[in-house]
């Protein structure tokens, strides 16, 4: 079955097994991040929940409402997410299935992600190597457009105000038919971040103004979609993003560095559906180009995939593809090129009502020869339930790998050609408890653990630096979530929180003299928390929101650590303004309603409280 498939595939013979049938005319096709990924954690967040987050980044909406440790190197600077103590390049993203981390860094900046830019984002924990590839070692964000048929035009207009020079626009136009759907984002921030903070390099810690750290950021989002025939479809979409950004330097320093960054990216997905299958060719092109201090720095990715997803019957579905890429890479010290294959297959399997297992393989060919090969297995277990509760134990083991990035092999000096992937090997097992009586509550408890070998770290030799395979590290820990819903008079309550206890050690050091071994990784907090509650009745919402996190160490080999903090926001919305057809929801939006003093990084200034309107007018 799999050669036949596999030639089908290859050669643009369309599937003979199934009849097509009739598309529905008011969503477009999109794969379930949840349909091969029994025994993980998945966490999803819709459009509603995003539009709290206008005129902030992804990584902001990440560190406030899930387990995700966001490294923040100052207001608007660079954040890169830690999923259970693992290092940004071990965080897979995706916008529309594309790829898109960048290849010479291995990673993605979330402070240029905006949620104007994307309507879902959906949250994969642990290792989803086998599913969705490289760097997928500590979890893997897939942010998504949502496209509509049959919605006529729609329009939504949001300006938002703000401390320290904030200024935001953001215009969305749709218009679908029965066939046809387009969506037009187009947006623009600004802050000048002139913010007061307490410089504790100095002698007295004296107050000062935050200098040489304003941001603007403008982008344009178009999402087309065309039901070709009842069994075609097309879809693309496309987004230009432009920062600018002065790089706040750290307390004590005066330096003038600029950082300009453009991004440009391109999907293209054909849909054929059969009765109980899908086939997907899918092409893109992503051009991230990074100008700091006058010095260029340009990556190209071109990827070509197809896979065939069908259901070969009542207990069992199958997936099976291929993905090229070619990567380009053009900077200041080197010229790269780079090629990889990965092959994949994924099965899901229901024996009965209660149980689920997935089973997924994946094998990349890299430098023309074949990485380690990367499993996974998990299953879903519904050992209980009544009409108003259910319980489903989770588990699943999974390998995963991060092959070098191009920085990490060609970088002059001390560019390394001969490391090998970074792999690890994880389990994880939870429980998901739901019950419906006075309130809706979901909670969810997950142990993990995994150990990552060859991970790559930069060493000093002689005059430059070179990266070697060098440490080991274990990772474990627990993160507990819950979430409630429930009415109090004529009262909507909604409310959620997390907890997270996460240990992560290197148990093999740089050398026999490393004091950092068995020690906590660098800026890789214990104790994480968050928690929001909000109060609605007839369109008036009022919200508190809370998150914590625990001490960081500086180093693993010092005494220097950062201190906790906590910080509290207030939100205060009203939907119900309307002028004929045209509603004017408003938000009004204190973070760090306390005014507490705070650094994430060492050295970082962060802003104290500030205070944000948002105005929208929707058509």
């Amino acid at each position: 079955m799999n050669v036949l498939l596999w030639i089908g595939l290859i050669f643009g013979i369309p599937p003979q097994v199934q009849d097509t049938v009739h598309l529905a005319q008011v969503a477009v096709y999109a794969p379930d991040l949840s349909q091969f990924t029994q025994g993980q954690k998945i966490q999803t967040f819709s459009s509603i929940e995003l539009k709290e987050y206008f005129g902030r980044s992804l990584g902001d909406l990440l560190q406030e409402n899930s387990p995700i440790f966001i490294r923040q190197y100052g207001a608007g600077m660079l954040q890169s997410p830690s999923f259970r103590g693992t290092s940004a390049g071990h965080t897979a993203v995706f916008w529309n299935g594309l790829p898109i981390n960048s290849p010479s860094l291995g990673q993605s900046d979330l402070s240029i992600l905006p949620i104007q830019g994307v309507d879902q984002v959906g949250v994969q924990f642990g290792s989803g190597g086998a599913l969705f590839g490289n760097e997928a070692i500590g979890g893997s964000l897939h942010l998504n457009s949502k496209t509509e048929f049959g919605k006529g035009f729609q329009g939504n207009f949001i300006q938002q105000f703000g401390s320290f020079g904030q200024f935001n626009s953001s215009i969305k136009a749709a218009y679908s038919t029965a066939n046809f759907s387009s969506q037009t984002k187009i947006y623009r921030e600004s802050v000048e971040n002139n913010f007061p903070f307490n410089d504790l390099s100095q002698a007295g810690t004296p107050e000062k103004k935050a200098a040489n750290s304003a941001v603007s950021q403008v982008g344009i989002v178009q999402d087309l979609a065309w039901n070709l025939d009842l069994s075609k479809q097309l879809k693309a979409s496309f987004w230009y993003n432009q920062a600018a950004r002065e790089i706040q330097p750290v307390m004590g320093s005066m330096t003038q560095d600029q950082q300009e960054d453009q991004n440009f990216r391109l999907v293209i997905d054909y849909f054929r559906f059969g009765e109980k299958s899908v086939l997907n060719l899918k092409t893109g092109f992503v051009q991230d180009n990074q100008i700091f201090n006058q010095s260029e720095n340009l990556t190209r990715q071109f990827f070509l995939s197809t896979d065939y997803d069908v259901t070969v019957s009542s207990k069992w579905n199958l997936k099976t593809g291929i993905r090229l890429n070619s990567i380009q890479g053009i900077l200041s010290t080197y010229q790269a090129n780079d090629q990889r294959i990965e092959t994949y297959q994924s099965f899901r399997f229901e024996p009965n009502q209660k149980i689920k297992i997935s089973l997924n393989l994946r094998e990349l060919l890299y430098q023309d020869q074949f990485e380690p090969f990367i499993p996974s297995l998990g299953a879903d277990w519904e050992i209980w339930k009544n009409e108003s509760n259910e319980l489903i134990i989770q588990a699943s083991l999974a390998k995963g790998i991060k092959i070098p990035t191009l920085n990490d092999r060609f970088w002059e000096p001390g560019g390394n050609p001969n490391l090998l992937p970074e792999e690890s090997k994880s389990g994880e097992v939870g429980l998901n408890w739901t019950t419906n009586t006075v309130a809706n509550l979901e909670n969810s408890l997950t142990y993990y653990r995994m150990n990552v070998d060859n991970w790559i770290i930069w060493l000093p030799k002689g005059s430059s630096w070179v990266p070697e395979n060098i440490r080991e590290v274990l990772n474990q820990g627990i993160e507990y979530q819950g979430s409630a819903k429930t009415q109090f008079s004529s009262w909507n309550i909604h409310a959620n929180w997390s907890y997270t206890w996460s240990r992560a050690i290197s148990i093999k050091g740089i050398d026999g003299n490393d004091s950092g071994k068995g020690n906590q990784l660098p800026y890789t907090p214990q104790h994480q928390a968050n928690g929001k509650i909000a109060l609605e009745k007839n369109g008036l919402t009022f919200s508190i929101q809370s998150f914590f996190v625990g001490q960081r160490q500086v180093t693993t080999d010092g005494p220097r650590t950062m201190p906790s903090f906590q910080l509290v926001n207030f939100g205060l919305s009203y939907q119900k303004v309307q002028i004929g057809k045209i509603q004017i929801p408003v938000n009004f939006q204190i973070n760090n309603l306390f005014n507490t003093e705070y650094q994430v990084l060492y050295l970082r200034a962060m802003p104290g409280r500030s205070f944000h309107f948002t105005l929208s007018i929707q058509i």
